[in-house]
């Protein structure tokens, strides 16, 4: 008789103890994380999915550039946390300048890389590693760098299924598609899909990332491709859009890696009417987002005010009226 009430006693501590865990684990740990709901993704026609094939919307922030300690700094396990557990954010992009004082004058960049990536991973939330061409315009001209970079991150990384590659972003100047951008992803993507066949793969477009209809009329061919159009709020309007949605309509899966609540500048005022309504048309076609940029630059379009503690944990005054705004969308729920 003893025997059986010590058991009694052993099966409802034990269903106490179930209920307290259910209560008390975190999110993270309890399965729930972006990565852990959804998995690998892939593009299934125009629209970016999870490993069910349900269309998905991944939303968050962008780094500056890295080689600046503006940027850096936030890139970090407790800031990502943080962004992650109150912001809502399910992906973050690693913004690596090649020039600048980016990777190609310093290779050691991709240490903060690495950081940004491996903190994503054990956090759950999707990450892209973006190779931030802009000043050298043409991504034939540090092509081979690439090759290397790409090669060195899907050898340490492609297992994972929080990966995204953006390998070229804003090719700019003399950016013709069929001659420059093009003959690039075509090179880079085979030494990508060489080591991981399943991540996405995000290609830049002409013009500062903004001409996705001239890629709709000759795309590349592959699975799980990508293309990112970039717009500021102030500076891009509706006949961007226009753009985009006639690439969308060709059959291009696009993803705004980069955008802005101030003018192309990345200064000034932010313009909230105008961000509202490229927010409504996102949402509404369920394309997915990171907002530039998280640092603490003293520039419009930075999302934190200069002084802000690195590990997260701000309050409203240490955003800035962009950040603020940036905020409220993340905190809303995503579009279904």
């Amino acid at each position: 008789m003893r025997i059986k009430k010590n058991l009694l006693r052993i099966v409802q501590l034990v269903l106490c103890l179930m209920i307290i865990l259910s209560v008390t684990v975190p999110l993270s740990a309890a399965g729930t994380t972006p990565v852990d709901q959804n998995g690998y993704l892939r593009v299934v026609g125009n629209q970016l999915c999870n490993q069910q094939g349900q269309p998905i919307q991944l939303r968050g922030m962008s780094s500056h550039g890295l080689q600046w300690y503006f940027a850096a700094k936030f890139v970090n396990q407790d800031c990502l946390k943080y962004l992650r557990d109150n912001w809502h954010i399910s992906v973050f992009r690693l913004a690596m300048y090649t020039r600048e004082g980016g990777y190609i004058d310093n290779p050691a960049v991709a240490d903060k890389v690495k950081t940004g990536v491996d903190a994503a991973i054990k956090l759950g939330i999707y990450v892209i590693i973006d190779w931030h061409i802009l000043s050298d315009k043409n991504p034939m001209v540090y092509q081979a760098q690439a090759i290397g970079f790409f090669k060195q991150m899907a050898t340490l990384y492609g297992k994972y299924p929080n990966i995204l590659y953006e390998i070229c972003n804003e090719p700019n100047g003399e950016d013709s598609w069929a001659i420059r951008i093009k003959p690039y992803a075509e090179t880079v993507l085979p030494v990508i899909r060489a080591i991981d066949r399943k991540n996405i793969i995000i290609v830049g477009a002409p013009t500062w990332s903004q001409n996705v209809d001239v890629i709709a009329d000759s795309p590349l061919k592959g699975k799980n491709i990508m293309y990112t159009c970039h717009f500021y709020a102030g500076t891009h309007g509706q006949y961007l859009r226009d753009k985009i949605t006639y690439a969308r309509k060709k059959g291009l899966a696009v993803f705004a890696t980069e955008w802005g609540t101030t003018n192309s500048s990345g200064n000034g005022p932010i313009y909230q009417t105008e961000t509202q309504d490229w927010m409504k048309y996102l949402n509404s076609n369920k394309i997915s987002w990171c907002n530039w940029s998280l640092c603490d630059k003293n520039e419009g379009s930075a999302a934190l005010m200069p002084g802000a503690d690195e590990t997260g944990n701000w309050t409203d005054d240490d955003l800035s009226d962009s950040g603020k705004l940036v905020k409220s969308f993340l905190s809303e729920s995503p579009a279904q």
